[in-house]
């Protein structure tokens, strides 16, 4: 997961000084030193990190803090406001033109996963009511457009491409279409390189010229650390970019390029890619970002990502006229397919409180869903509303149909028989827990 390495020794450094109670300015310092270390070697930029850490240790022995019995949390407190800051301090938003399409000029260097994070962009902009269309301007990379026109009939947004006419004709003709088609976002997928060089800012540059895009984004490898920065930095300077798009950094990034971005370039970071799947964009809150780091979990974007991605009515058992302890296995198959859509259970896992440091080292296979899906799917109605019926010769079947060994089907079985046991005994407040989940009792 991202800033794993980070993290952990972030939180160790951490720990030492909430352990402690009292602290004295020489702790402080300890500390500091520790956590500039995490940073140079997270691959942050050295003169970020000697900025940084000079602003945080003049905020925590600078104050009354270290006379209060909980100064080491006041200063995690600091370290997490300073982080946020940042990065950024709040999420920036897409700007919108006043008129119709509002231009998006995606830039980068090839393999920064700038074509697939174009499709992204879409789908995430046509969830929110827009009507989008992709044009395609590089005309360089072999199957550049075949990849475009792939990606964009995933999330159903249409392509505009023209071979290989000259890109910044094929941009300026994509604005009429959109116009005439009432599409009133264009995102423009421009031709990388595999360094910066002239032809490349002298193309864009033209592009730019004759299509006057509402933002210019950037995308970035998180990967390449601060190779990515001084990627950022170049790009900025030539064409004076609107903001930042990490990919991959749902990877095991060191961070360097998150936490270095802004304070180098002093462009913003808008979005990032936190998976393979076309779905799997999101906005780039510093605030969250910087809880994630220090270990605290991330349970508003948990909390959007349940939101937007659950089916209230699958949830709603109330409408189904059960009650919790009365949960079948289908219900039981709808709840896995139902959390399937919120991502690599790995990174959902992640964005729970305290959870980061204990997913160290382990490998959460997403595939690990598909056998007791098998299992459920290989029973018929009656055995999956009464599952008391299932007895030795029914299980060998149902292991037989879904590739199982029959171990697998009563491992399956004390499952759900545990599941159930815990609703009943939920279901003993529902008050509280209708609160709790939300559930209309």
């Amino acid at each position: 997961m991202a800033f794993e390495s980070l993290s952990e020794k972030l939180q160790n450094t951490f720990r030492k000084l909430t352990g402690k109670g009292k602290l004295n300015e020489q702790n402080v310092k300890d500390a500091m030193r520790e956590v500039r270390l995490a940073l140079l070697e997270a691959d942050v930029n050295y003169l970020v990190v000697k900025d940084f850490v000079k602003q945080v240790t003049q905020r925590s022995v600078g104050t009354d803090i270290l006379s209060s019995l909980n100064a080491g949390q006041q200063v995690v407190k600091i370290v997490s406001d300073e982080l946020t800051q940042l990065m950024g301090g709040a999420n920036a938003r897409l700007t919108w033109s006043s008129s119709l399409p509002t231009i998006y000029m995606l830039c980068g260097l090839q393999g920064a996963g700038k074509t697939t994070m174009a499709a992204k962009l879409a789908a995430y902009l046509r969830k929110q009511g827009k009507k989008p269309l992709l044009a395609a301007c590089d005309i360089y990379r072999p199957a550049a457009i075949r990849q475009l026109q792939i990606v964009g009939e995933k999330v159903n947004v249409p392509v505009f491409e023209k071979g290989t006419q000259d890109p910044v004709i094929t941009a300026r003709e994509a604005v009429e279409h959109a116009r005439y088609y009432g599409n009133d976002v264009l995102i423009i997928d421009t031709a990388g390189r595999l360094h910066i060089d002239e032809a490349l800012m002298g193309e864009l540059g033209n592009i730019k010229n004759a299509v006057r895009p509402q933002e210019i984004l950037l995308v970035v490898d998180a990967m390449t650390g601060q190779d990515a920065v001084n990627v950022a930095k170049s790009f900025n300077e030539q064409l004076q970019i609107d903001g930042v798009i990490l990919t991959k950094l749902d990877s095991d990034t060191r961070g360097g390029a998150a936490l270095s971005v802004r304070a180098v370039t002093g462009r913003p970071i808008k979005f990032s890619g936190t998976g393979e799947k076309l779905e799997d964009i999101e906005p780039f809150h510093p605030e969250r970002m910087a809880s994630r780091i220090l270990g605290m979990g991330d349970v508003m974007t948990l909390i959007e990502k349940a939101t937007q991605n659950l089916d209230e009515d699958s949830l709603d058992l109330k409408g189904k006229n059960k009650g919790l302890q009365d949960l079948t296995l289908d219900d039981f198959l709808d709840q896995m397919q139902q959390l399937k859509k919120m991502g690599p259970l790995q990174n959902v896992l992640g964005m729970l409180p305290g959870m980061g440091s204990k997913l160290k080292g382990i490998e959460i296979d997403d595939n690990a869903m598909k056998k007791p899906e098998a299992i459920i799917r290989s029973m018929t109605f009656r055995e999956r509303h009464s599952p008391g019926v299932l007895n030795a010769s029914r299980r060998k079947r149902i292991a037989a149909g879904a590739g199982v060994t029959v171990q697998d089907v009563n491992q399956l079985m004390r499952q759900f028989e545990q599941m159930q046991k815990m609703m009943k005994q939920m279901s003993g407040n529902k008050r509280g827990l209708a609160r709790r989940m939300k559930m209309p009792f």
